[in-house]
């Protein structure tokens, strides 16, 4: 753990528990302090994040490599390189890769709590149901 300039905590390019592979892609945390945490998000062509939603902490993504086909809310849109969005908190989102190469999109969350457990996913709660479901 390191002080940067303003004086508070942040662990730069330490190993998170948050990194890692995922089904969808990777993470990889660049930089984390005690309410914030900057990510690389990489996810595959074809593939996206399941909806869910944070009660503590607002995201913003920059679109590095890609198209991000991006749900918020009841909003869907579509961003390109150099492009980016905002999340507010207690906001039902997701972020899918439509596309033929890979999605690279820096992901900063802000927040007073980062906790996991702070992510809910409704369609695997129940409290939202598919088209399917409702034929």
């Amino acid at each position: 753990m390191t002080l940067n300039e303003n004086n508070t905590q942040s662990n730069i390019n330490e190993v998170s528990s948050h990194s890692g592979t995922r089904y969808w892609g990777n993470v990889e945390v660049i930089e984390e302090g005690e309410t914030y945490r900057i990510s690389r998000v990489e996810i595959k062509p074809r593939h996206g994040i399941k909806p869910q939603i944070h009660y503590h902490r607002h995201e913003h993504w920059v679109v590095v490599s890609g198209v991000a086909k991006v749900t918020c809310g009841e909003q869907e849109i579509l961003l390109n390189r150099n492009q980016s969005t905002y999340v507010p908190a207690a906001t039902l989102h997701k972020v899918e890769n439509p596309g033929h190469i890979p999605l690279v999109i820096l992901e900063i969350q802000n927040g007073e709590y980062l906790g996991e457990d702070d992510t809910e996913r409704p369609y695997e709660l129940n409290l939202v149901k598919s088209v399917s479901e409702n034929e």
